[in-house]
């Protein structure tokens, strides 16, 4: 017995979508530790996302002026937490999609690894109020505590940056 070719379904007539534009974004940030704890202790943040769930996320923002991303990377840790870092290597970098009021948002972040220098933890000087907390946690806890699964991938590849820093006697 054969069976019946299904007849294509035609979209119901109506209002269609309308076509969004793209946004290309680029962003920096990163894993910035404190090598002079025991657990090497990285500073990250808390921040509200737009379902209202709280996130915690490694520090990241966009590019400003001519600054390169390296450049981007420390002055963003600082102001989302306070601390000031040097940067060490280039951890590799993510991408993703969102929508903001219809806008259609490509987001390219490029991460860093710093050793903490100086300063102090703290939202303070966070100048967009994105951050609401901001922590040391051990470096062993990041996989447990950082909300987004490519952050934890970036946290793996600092881990292996961090153990040849340590076994190099230099």
């Amino acid at each position: 017995m054969s069976r019946p070719t299904p007849t294509p379904r035609m979209p119901k007539p109506g209002p269609f979508p309308v076509r969004t534009s793209t946004t290309e974004e680029t962003s920096a940030g990163g894993v910035v530790v404190d090598f002079d704890t025991s657990t090497l202790d990285v500073a990250i943040i808390a921040r509200i996302n737009r379902a209202g769930r709280l996130e915690w996320c490694l520090p990241k923002g966009h590019l400003e002026g001519h600054e390169t991303a390296a450049e981007a990377a420390r002055r963003e840790i600082a102001e989302e937490t306070g601390i000031i870092g040097s940067v060490l290597a280039p951890l590799g970098s993510v991408d993703y999609w969102f929508s903001v009021s219809g806008n259609r948002i490509h987001k390219v972040v490029h991460h860093f690894l710093l050793r903490a220098t100086g300063g102090s933890i703290t939202v303070e000087n966070d100048p967009d109020c994105e951050a609401i907390d901001a922590a040391w946690v051990p470096l062993d806890q990041l996989p447990s505590t950082l909300s987004f699964a490519n952050e934890r991938r970036i946290v793996a590849a600092a881990r292996s940056h961090i153990a040849s820093l340590q076994s190099d006697p230099r």
